[in-house]
């Protein structure tokens, strides 16, 4: 490293690793839990045309709150509450760290978990608790409840359902976490499209708890549209500390778009699930494999050798995602993206000759 970036960058992010990406090129990609269907070729026409129209010399305006209100709609937002957008569920993570700096604050979540909860405490300077599952992936109820009381975090992350465990956890557990935490419960949905249930229906019942989806999972990962909505008076706080523009007209209207065709995404993470369903039954056949429930378009393995079994499948064109090193719960475990029924049987037929 060159004595200047020695000298001006922090010690913390010389030492990180960034967010890293695998190549892909001449691969199946089933590594990044992405809708494997595109839009059909009328729709990508029209889509063309909107977004060929667009003032793109002016800055986003009205069309935002277009935005907003759709996806207000689109996710049956309760009275009292508001909506706020985020450049994917990475920025709210983010706007929400830079928001709840106040002195001593702290994030505490579920490990293993989404990377992001951890990073973006560290970049704000923030303690990151992180609170580790059963070996089955459910929630420690007296472990979660212990550390809220003894590090009274600022913020408490729980992804339903998890990643990358891919599972829903138990709604009582859950309601007596919310009960104990101190400050705001961000319900992070990002999987909602393939979930058997969500906590919008519950979310009212709290004053401190925020929900937060993206519109990666519903079939616009290339957008970059997350979304968070709470009580009014908390957004309205988080909101301060949005970038002016940060939602560009191009992803706004590709968005607004995409909920106007409901019904074709809908069909999308129907078929995903019916394929999900699908793997679940052909995993269950393969000896020396264990893979665990899922409410995501993911599913999380356990195979003899992690890293033969990951090699393998990449050396015959199909790149998953090897997990096995992010936690020592996950040891030899394997996420499986749910692709399209012919994506799912070729890395099947991977898998099953890489074990």
């Amino acid at each position: 490293m060159s004595d200047l970036a020695s000298r001006v960058f922090r010690a913390d992010v010389q030492s990180m690793h960034a967010y890293a990406v695998q190549p892909s090129a001449g691969l199946l990609k089933l590594d990044a839990m992405e809708n494997p269907h595109r839009l059909p070729p009328d729709l990508q026409a029209q889509l063309g045309q909107r977004l060929g129209a667009l003032a793109l010399n002016r800055y986003p305006g009205e069309r935002i709150n277009d935005l907003r209100a759709a996806l207000a709609t689109h996710a049956g937002l309760p009275d009292g509450f508001d909506l706020m957008l985020g450049n994917g569920s990475d920025e709210l993570i983010s706007l929400l760290a830079m928001a709840c700096d106040v002195p001593g604050a702290s994030i505490l979540a579920p490990v293993p978990g989404f990377v992001m909860y951890a990073m973006s405490a560290q970049l704000q300077g923030l303690k990151f608790i992180g609170v580790d599952l059963t070996p089955d992936f459910e929630l420690d109820e007296a472990a979660m409840l212990a550390a809220i009381k003894k590090h009274q975090p600022t913020i408490v992350y729980l992804a339903y359902p998890n990643n990358p465990t891919a599972n829903l956890w138990d709604d009582a557990v859950i309601e007596n976490i919310i009960a104990a935490a101190p400050g705001l419960v961000v319900m992070d949905e990002a999987y909602q499209p393939f979930a058997s249930r969500s906590y919008i229906d519950r979310v009212a019942r709290h004053p401190h708890v925020l929900l937060m989806r993206t519109l990666s999972k519903f079939g616009l990962a290339g957008v970059r549209l997350g979304y968070m909505m709470g009580p009014r008076a908390l957004i309205a706080q988080v909101d301060k500390v949005r970038p002016p523009y940060n939602i560009s007209v191009l992803n706004a209207e590709a968005a607004l778009f995409a909920l106007e065709h409901a019904p074709v995404f809908a069909a999308q993470a129907q078929d995903l699930r019916e394929q999900r369903d699908r793997l679940q039954r052909m995993l269950a056949l393969l000896p020396g494999v264990k893979s665990w429930p899922s409410d995501a378009n993911m599913i999380l393995v356990r195979v003899p050798d992690a890293g033969k079994t990951f090699d393998g499948m990449k050396s015959r064109g199909v790149l998953v995602k090897n997990v096995s090193k992010m936690h020592p719960l996950l040891a030899n475990c394997l996420r499986l993206t749910v692709g399209t029924a012919d994506e799912n049987t070729q890395m099947m037929a991977a898998l099953e000759a890489s074990l």
